[in-house]
């Protein structure tokens, strides 16, 4: 696997368990690196990720509810937002990813880590939101948070 989709796989997982319980994101990423270590490049991205992921969650997650209005946000898994937030981030808000590949990235990740119908549904969501990339660009814009070890 690329160290990228590695990275992206482990931000999922950090951002997973962000989501439900609450515990420190960057307690749960060195937790995650202490059972598990991988290259600093890899972590580096998946770090980069987080932190770009969780100060803009409640704005992330405003945009899912208008792309997917037939799902109610509290009805969505946690996988998926995650995963849609994870796409969004990379191309919308750091534009390190092109909108393709980001999209590509997520429908695998949510293969891997959704439900049988996370990827169709991962895909359609980002693939109405990829449309709208500058006004999502300037919604997101200038929320930067870090996330400490």
């Amino acid at each position: 696997m690329k160290p990228r989709t590695e990275a992206r796989g482990l931000a999922l997982q950090v951002l997973y368990e962000y989501d439900l319980s609450g515990h420190p994101a960057g307690e749960v990423l060195m937790n995650r690196l202490q059972e598990n270590p991988e290259d600093e490049g890899m972590v580096a991205f998946a770090r980069e990720i987080i932190n770009g992921v969780i100060p803009l969650s409640e704005k992330l997650d405003g945009l899912i509810a208008e792309n997917a209005p037939e799902w109610p946000l509290d009805q969505i898994s946690s996988i998926d937002k995650n995963i849609i937030r994870i796409a969004l981030w990379e191309f919308a808000v750091s534009k390190i990813t092109p909108i393709k590949v980001a999209i590509n990235e997520a429908v695998e990740l949510a293969k891997v880590y959704g439900s049988d119908s996370s990827p169709r549904f991962v895909n359609g969501v980002l693939g109405s939101l990829s449309t709208e990339v500058a006004k999502i660009s300037n919604l997101l814009a200038n929320d930067n948070t870090i996330i400490k070890e």
